[in-house]
């Protein structure tokens, strides 16, 4: 029985009729709007109806209009273990029934806090010290920031270090300072005056529209480390606190891993001038990638490290900064505080769900599963869409891959912007009768064009959900492509 199927037997069809706002569920002698435009909510598009989702279960979401839509992405790949856990739920309620509503941690401590820090600490291999945690990946960016700049200050309060160097076609952020970060410019545009001007960018890590004809890992990864390494003297090596990178960018490109030894080579250059080596892992983290930490593929552990998504799964805004033993020991032979801190950090109830979410993926050894299921979906990708004349690129890695959309084939040209390709697929995707997630984005050819959708299904999908998954992927990528030829 397909997925599709499995989920019929849990939610049962309505028959829809056309409303001005959306669809209307015709239900007996009630009518309830299924599709809306929020009235009170900021939402991401104010001018866009939204379909209203009742339940989840599993890998599927119910909606009010009486379909079932399989979750192919979970969200921004955040769903790890997908949706109505009742471990996790019963997990999150036994702190509340507790009645600690709140503790601020600039006071106290809580036992549940400490257990999900010593598992995180213990997924590393002791290769990170500490833990900082707080509500969301922007937040932990925002505070390995501040961190990495206090390392030097707490050494030397007139240390010359106040630049970082980050990469073109990345995403580590919201807030100011992490947008900052970013080398996002559809993102960055309307804020460019306020952001940071310490921050320096260089190139991806983009094999697919950087590698030369013939090039080599090796000969292109010395490229790279030779840019980087020609930042610093640019800026003066004694300058620069860090150099931040996504071990596989998600959202900002679309699933593109570093290639083999990168990684490596960064931090080389990195530590050879005393600079922090900075991965976020906020998406690409917690097993997405097929290791509980992204960094253990080639075993290149960092000095501070973000993750967020996977860690709490969904069940609870949670983030986390992993700090290593030089930084940690840096604040112990100086101040021995972080000057920083949010009034949601280190939440009991927070806690709670990640340490119930990290003890379940441990317990039922999902990261295996996503290894080995996510290899599986890049063979059934490529076996289904490799041929399309419009798909540029297949890329990830573990159950993080993403789909790269081209007009030329040969040449790599990207769609005109105003096409929305990648949206186009997004809605046609979760529209019946495909009724499944896909994760649209834009930029991926030059930061302003290029299309691209991710699909990062939850860590616990089988054999079966995998072949409906790119079956699904490829139908509506042919029909999309079908669609716009005939425009």
């Amino acid at each position: 029985m397909s997925p599709s199927a499995l989920a019929d037997l849990h939610h049962d069809k309505a028959a829809v009729e056309p409303h001005s706002n959306g669809l209307r569920l015709s239900n007996g002698h009630t009518s309830v709007v299924a599709s809306k435009q929020t009235e009170y909510l900021l939402d991401r598009n104010l001018h866009k109806s939204f379909p209203v989702v009742t339940g989840g279960s599993g890998n599927y979401l119910y909606l009010l209009d009486g379909r079932t839509v399989f979750d192919a992405t979970g969200g921004a790949a955040v769903s790890c273990i997908g949706h109505g856990n009742k471990r996790v739920i019963k997990a999150v309620s036994t702190v509340m029934n507790t009645g600690i509503s709140y503790l601020a941690s600039t006071f106290w401590a809580c036992e549940v806090v400490e257990e999900l820090c010593k598992n995180l600490i213990h997924g590393t291999d002791g290769k990170m010290a500490r833990i900082y945690l707080t509500g969301s990946g922007s937040e932990a960016m925002e505070a390995a920031i501040k961190l990495a700049r206090q390392v030097f200050y707490e050494c030397n309060p007139s240390t010359p270090r106040i630049n970082f160097i980050a990469r073109e076609g990345s995403y580590h952020g919201n807030t100011i300072g992490a947008l900052g970060m970013s080398g996002f410019p559809l993102r960055r545009a309307p804020y460019e005056p306020f952001l940071m001007n310490n921050v320096h960018h260089v190139s991806s890590c983009n094999p697919y529209r950087q590698r030369a004809d013939g090039e080599s890992d090796s000969s292109f990864v010395a490229r790279k480390a030779a840019e980087l390494e020609a930042k610093f003297q640019e800026l003066g090596p004694e300058t620069v606190i860090a150099f931040v990178a996504e071990p596989v960018v998600g959202a900002a490109l679309g699933c593109v891993p570093a290639v083999p030894g990168y990684l490596k080579a960064m931090k080389d250059v990195c530590h050879k001038h005393g600079a922090l080596f900075i991965l976020d892992e906020v998406m690409s983290g917690m097993g997405r990638c097929g290791t509980l930490h992204a960094w253990q593929h080639e075993d290149v552990a960092p000095d501070l490290q973000t993750v967020g998504k996977g860690l709490g799964g969904g069940y609870q805004p949670v983030a986390a900064v992993l700090i290593s033993s030089r930084v940690v020991n840096t604040l112990l032979n100086g101040s021995g505080q972080f000057v920083h801190g949010q009034t949601y950090q280190g939440m009991p109830v927070q806690a709670a769900a990640a340490l119930e979410v990290q003890r379940i993926v441990q317990e039922e050894d999902l990261v295996d599963n996503v290894k080995r299921q996510g290899l599986y979906l890049e063979q059934c990708l490529r076996a289904r869409l490799a041929d399309h004349p419009n798909v540029g690129d297949i890329r990830g890695r573990g159950l993080f891959w993403g789909l790269e959309f081209v007009k030329d084939k040969t040449t790599k040209e990207p769609f005109d912007p105003k096409l929305a390709v990648a949206q186009r697929v997004y809605n046609t995707s979760v529209s019946t009768p495909f009724n499944m997630t896909m994760y649209p984005g834009t930029g991926s050819a030059d930061g302003l064009k290029g299309d691209h959708v991710i699909l990062a299904p939850a860590y616990n999908v089988t054999k079966e959900d995998i072949e409906y998954i790119a079956q699904v992927a490829s139908d509506v990528v042919h029909q999309v492509f079908r669609k716009l030829g005939n425009l």
